[in-house]
């Protein structure tokens, strides 16, 4: 019988986004109605395993919520303003007549089945996306992401993650100020709880937002001017204009093939190149740095597998992947992006599992030491 003794630690953060970057590649690649919803699985599945007691991985339901408005929204639009979709009549609504020069673009008139079908597919795939950005949000700690972020783009890093946290921070202070309000008997819900939870966030925020520029100004945020900024800041804006075209290239079905991979390689080595050359000049010491090891790399690795299998599916089976809705059929379900996104449920099981509360509730800091006996 031997002893072995493992300290859990935190997953690095930027493992988590990688993880939900790839999933939100699989689902812009597709519009069919089975894999978005498996990828609604997947992603609600690891964050419900591997979410901690932390006010940010509350945003995942916020962002749930959103989807289904965007899902509502688009089928409102599709019913009552577009292109007239042939097919099946299920309702009539009163119609406009518009001018000739708006040829091609109706004003309520016949609702079809195979338009109501596409605008739920356009809508479904959106809120997917929304879901996996949720995803990252609710599993990913922004400070550590802050910390995670290079010395060069560190300014730029704190908008980032100040940008961020702001859906987390706006469903805690909503959820606060509710139950204030229920433990004094006043109502919360609808248009007078409404009024009445409004301002309390408004302020909240505010507040937090002076107290954030405070603390920033008492520890001399700021950049000092030094030479060679320039190149560094010109190579590291090139590289990260490279990866948005590249990740624009992923995320769009219809954009040429060498707009996708190849683009984002080339940014990411030149905007690592132009970071390399800033970091010499920014140095900033970290307190027990985040450590990138093998069960990042099974994170991330996950996410890039579900990407690669839409990429692969829809080279492959393009039909599989956007069923037609006019005519409308019924959508299958293709292997190889079933299989990636099978891949891409494995952080459930393989990432480290959150810290348990203490008796105040919060979650404890310290690493914890189990015992596996062999």
């Amino acid at each position: 019988m031997t002893t072995a003794w493992r300290s859990l630690r935190p997953l690095h953060p930027g493992a988590w986004w990688l993880w939900a970057i790839g999933l939100a590649t699989a689902a812009s690649r597709t519009t069919n109605p089975l894999l978005l919803a498996l990828v609604l699985a997947v992603a609600a599945y690891v964050v419900a395993c591997r979410r901690t007691h932390a006010p940010w991985a509350r945003a995942y339901g916020f962002y749930l919520k959103m989807g289904v408005a965007v899902i509502a929204i688009r089928v409102a639009f599709a019913a009552v303003v577009g292109a007239p979709v042939p097919g099946r009549v299920i309702a009539v609504l009163p119609e406009a007549q518009l001018p000739d020069w708006a040829a091609g673009v109706r004003l309520g008139g016949e609702l079809t089945l195979e338009g109501l079908a596409g605008a739920v597919y356009a809508g479904l795939q959106l809120a997917t996306m929304l879901a996996c950005v949720g995803a990252a949000n609710a599993l990913a700690n922004p400070r550590r992401l802050l910390r995670a972020v290079p010395g060069a783009l560190y300014e730029v890093g704190v908008a980032v993650v100040v940008a961020l946290s702001f859906s987390p921070q706006l469903v805690e202070g909503v959820s606060r100020v509710r139950a204030a309000r229920r433990l004094r008997g006043r109502p919360h819900r609808g248009v007078r709880g409404l009024r009445g939870v409004a301002m309390p966030v408004l302020e909240g925020a505010l507040e937090r937002s002076v107290d954030l520029a405070a603390a920033m100004d008492a520890r001399g945020f700021g950049r000092t001017s030094a030479a060679g900024r320039r190149g560094s800041g010109a190579l590291t804006l090139a590289g990260l204009l490279g990866i948005c075209a590249g990740l624009y290239g992923l995320l769009d079905a219809g954009s040429p093939v060498g707009l996708g991979l190849p683009l984002l390689a080339l940014g990411a080595l030149v905007a690592g190149a132009g970071l390399a050359l800033g970091g010499r000049r920014a140095a900033r010491s970290r307190y027990r740095p985040d450590r990138w090891a093998g069960q990042e790399w099974l994170v991330a690795g996950s996410g890039v597998a579900a990407a690669v299998a839409a990429l692969v599916g829809a080279a492959v089976d393009p039909a599989g992947l956007s069923p037609s809705t006019s005519p409308l059929e019924a959508p299958s379900l293709p292997l190889v992006p079933l299989a990636g996104l099978l891949v891409a449920l494995l952080p459930a099981w393989l990432s480290p599992a959150p810290e348990a509360p203490d008796r105040d509730g919060a979650a404890d800091p310290r690493p914890v030491r189990r015992e596996v006996a062999a």
